[in-house]
């Protein structure tokens, strides 16, 4: 993805990443300047911020304030076959403020007027890093004058409008929560561990070995960081952040000149738990001796029938799909259909809204999100918090029980099925907290062993007297397989309008020939119609399970869609997926994509495989 975007994505992993401390911790005498800062200046907003209004006898007040700041350091180190492209290490500190106006029934939030887009974040901008009591303080006055004023205006907007409906929903604007309070200890990064810089280029000297290799990045983000969020109703949230990645994306043609790209990704909660320059290599040797056999495989054609998705990418699909269908999520009110339309061809308007109790799984399926799970069979999970971003305390929920439907992951914005968030309240930076998985959990008590499960694949297959079937062993992710901005954006012109309705893209997958056994790669497929419907009839679920940890992004227009599985480290909310393999009885898969370039005039030079 492009340079321009990394330094406000990386912000968003602050926003995501929560700590496991305990809520209701003392707080430590520290003489924390920001956060008395922040404790004055609400204090002062709560009593004595007030607008007076003409011919309104009572002065108009905030019935909620909110403060979130950001207070970041971070690492980035991008490497490209063994030597360094950028190092940076940067600091900076954000703010956020909110201002609602009206009561938690009917507020100024979310509401789309004539002149665009409103309500869903206050002011915000950069503040001093020298942490100065008096600075901060102005610059949270002059921001907390702005969002109030706009609030006004947005409340008097939306009132005007919702007058003019013949019918008005029912449904609070903002639920009631009780005060949280932690406050971490002030935590100190620690760059010293390991040398970052020679990490990068070790790891990416991996790729020297695959000269038809066009262009490669290797890129470590390591990020700590401190967040803040004070509010009107009494919580008080200071946690220590901490994330670290690493993402490659690699690209080569075709012989037919068609592009191909490939990606290899890896996460932690901390810098030092990422993996050793070793199990790196091994991971991109994978990655690109794929990509290399890619080259060389016969182009996909379209196809219907049975279809086994491996573990892998079972859970990797399952975050394109069940992304938008777990979320309670209720769109803003809009003065026109251009929002409503637009969220869902997207895929971010769940079809299990309203749906309690009904199966949307077969009989015995189970999901559950698990916000307090650190870890799955010996495998770290990256989407775990103790409090969300709208300062309520993470629960785990069971939205899937036995094929049946039970809840919906809420934030604070109570939607057709539920008025209380559950503490899935998640947000980044700039963005107002949304619904969102944190560690989600998909099995069944009616499992198959794999062999069984092959087993029923290929019985299928004879029946329908096909001459072979499809097993896909890996899903892409084209914001971290796409190494230029124009590419991914050619590709969301062509795929992101199906995206809602179940278009899938698979990297890895095999023509299976049920006579001999014989596995053959093709490239460039394309599934349609795979969406939540889709999950009703699963023909066979594994008694396997792979954690898939990935990032959610947090572009406007991508959160919460169907889009929302194609996050990187600068622009995603950290989840993990854990899944067994999933046979379908019949899906639609469409023939290669991707239109074919002119060949490099000459071979490529030659490269040394160590440097």
């Amino acid at each position: 993805m492009k340079h321009a975007e990394r330094m406000a994505g990386l912000i968003l992993l602050l926003m995501a990443m929560e700590s496991g401390a305990a809520a209701g911790a003392q707080v430590p005498q520290d003489n924390d300047h920001t956060l008395q800062a922040m404790r004055d200046e609400m204090a002062r907003a709560k009593t004595r911020l007030e607008l007076k209004i003409p011919n309104i006898d009572q002065p108009v007040r905030p019935y909620y304030v909110e403060y979130r700041l950001v207070d970041l350091e971070v690492r980035e180190v991008v490497a490209e076959f063994g030597t360094l492209l950028s190092s940076t290490h940067t600091r900076n500190r954000y703010m956020d403020v909110e201002a609602r106006v009206g009561s938690y029934k009917l507020d100024s939030s979310n509401f789309v007027s004539d002149d665009g887009f409103r309500g869903f974040i206050g002011p915000t901008g950069s503040v001093g890093i020298d942490r100065d009591y008096d600075s901060l303080r102005q610059d949270l006055w002059i921001a907390t004058d702005q969002a109030f004023k706009e609030a006004v205006e947005t409340y008097s907007r939306k009132q005007a409008y919702l007058s003019s409906l013949a019918r008005q929903s029912d449904i609070d604007d903002f639920s009631k929560a009780e005060p949280e309070q932690l406050i971490e200890p002030l935590e100190t990064p620690d760059w010293t561990g390991r040398n970052w810089d020679q990490e990068a280029r070790d790891t990416s000297s991996a790729l020297r070995a695959f000269s038809e290799i066009h262009e490669s990045r290797v890129t470590y983000y390591l990020v700590y960081g401190t967040e803040y969020l004070l509010t009107s109703e009494g919580t008080e949230i200071r946690q220590n952040r901490r994330f670290a990645a690493i993402e490659a994306g690699m690209s080569a043609l075709a012989d037919d000149g068609v592009p191909l790209n490939h990606f290899y990704a890896t996460y932690a909660t901390r810098p030092a738990d990422l993996p050793s320059v070793e199990t790196v290599r091994k991971g991109l040797n994978v990655a690109c001796t794929e990509l290399m056999a890619l080259r060389v495989a016969p182009p996909a054609q379209d196809y219907t029938g049975p279809v086994l998705f491996e573990a892998r990418a079972a859970a990797a699909m399952l975050a394109q799909v069940l992304g938008p269908a777990v979320n309670g999520a209720r769109p803003p009110i809009s003065f026109s259909p251009v929002m409503e339309q637009m969220l869902s061809g997207l895929g971010g308007k769940s079809d299990w809204v309203s749906r309690l109790g009904a199966r949307v799984l077969p009989s015995g399926a189970s999901v559950v999100d698990d916000p307090s799970a650190k870890d799955f069979s010996g495998m770290s999970l990256i989407g775990g918090y103790a409090v969300d971003n709208e300062g309520v305390r993470a629960q785990k929920v069971t939205l899937v029980e036995n094929g049946n439907l039970k809840a919906e992951l809420m934030s604070r914005r109570p939607g057709p099925d539920a008025d209380k968030s559950n503490g899935h309240g998640r947000a980044a930076f700039l963005n107002d907290a949304k619904p969102t998985m944190s560690n989600l959990f998909f099995s069944s008590a009616e499992t198959l062993s794999a062999a069984e499960l092959k087993k029923k694949f290929l019985d299928t297959c004879r029946a329908e007297k096909l001459a072979f079937c499809l097993v896909v062993r890996e899903m892409d992710n084209p914001a971290l397989s796409l190494l230029h901005q124009e590419d991914f954006t050619d590709l969301l012109a062509s795929y992101g309008g199906g995206a809602g309705t179940g278009d899938r893209l698979p990297l890895v997958v095999y023509r299976v020939y049920p006579e001999t056994g014989r596995e053959e790669l093709i490239r460039g497929s394309r599934i349609i119609g795979l969406n939540s419907r889709a999950l009703r009839n699963l023909s066979g679920i594994g008694n396997d399970s792979f954690v898939y940890n990935y990032m959610q992004s947090q572009i406007n227009g991508f959160a919460g869609t169907a889009l929302g599985a194609f996050g990187s480290a600068t622009s995603g909310l950290p989840a993990s997926l854990v899944a067994p393999a999933l046979l379908f009885e019949e899906l639609e898969v469409r023939g290669a994509r991707g239109e074919a370039k002119r060949l490099p005039l000459l071979p490529p030079p030659p490269m040394s495989a160590t440097k």
